[in-house]
């Protein structure tokens, strides 16, 4: 599911921020331990929060079992059970009412939002995800992306699909890495406790479980980076 949030600095200047999100569960929604401590980062920050999702349907996942039940959820529903209920569609986002846009990982970003899980380099993103990726991106408002969500932005700002090219992490050189090399991004190794800021395109991507064996704690704290680099970016003015 996606999400927006508001906050408010120190001048009093209200910032208002957009979480995105697809849907809880690792294995098919947003990463439920990224998309808690992105928000605890947002609310630490002093930030609003406004949750958005995808109003689609998908396959339901076991997570006990890691197979699918060949049930079908609301990818909306099942998202406002991680936003308590306060969440709204992806269609309803605008970058005019936000300040910056968040999205975590998880495989509902890979599967729910865009196709890679099973494309790789020649998934097709979400019609909402890249009208709002290139909303907030025109109007020169900061994007923050963790773990697989970043090849979103590979996709949608990538060269090879007529973007300007951006700057990312997936965290280690792999085949995700490549992907994003790929559909025309520059990938930069990182650790899973930082973030990777591209200023010219208000871009700010961390790791998380792309290290599939950290620490919840660690991936906490990369995470807390790409929102404090992000909330920065939001107060600052754009580089040539």
């Amino acid at each position: 599911c996606a999400a927006a949030v508001a906050m408010a600095k120190a001048a009093c200047a209200e910032l208002r921020e957009i979480l995105g999100d697809s849907y809880v569960g690792s294995r098919q929604l947003s990463e439920i331990h990224e998309a808690v401590s992105l928000l605890t980062a947002l609310s630490e920050a002093g930030a609003r929060v406004q949750c958005f999702a995808p109003d689609v349907e998908l396959a339901e996942v076991d997570h006990l079992a890691g197979k699918p039940t060949g049930q079908k959820r609301r990818v909306l529903t099942e998202a406002a059970r991680i936003a308590r209920g306060d969440v709204r569609s992806l269609k309803e986002c605008r970058a005019t009412d936000f300040d910056a846009v968040f999205f975590p990982g998880g495989f509902g970003a890979a599967k729910n939002l865009c196709d890679f899980a099973t494309k790789g380099s020649d998934c097709t993103v979400q019609p909402e995800v890249v009208r709002v990726i290139r909303e907030f991106h025109g109007a020169e408002k900061p994007i923050g992306m963790c773990c697989i969500a970043p090849v979103l932005a590979a996709k949608v700002l990538g060269r090879a699909g007529g973007g300007p090219g951006c700057r990312l992490t997936l965290g280690a050189p792999s085949d995700a890495s490549q992907a994003a090399e790929k559909m025309g991004a520059t990938h930069e190794a990182a650790p899973v406790t930082m973030a990777v800021v591209d200023e010219q395109n208000r871009l700010v991507t961390a790791p998380a479980y792309m290290y599939g064996d950290a620490p919840i704690h660690e991936v906490a704290r990369g995470i807390g980076e790409m929102v404090r680099a992000t909330l920065a970016l939001a107060g600052a003015p754009a580089t040539a």
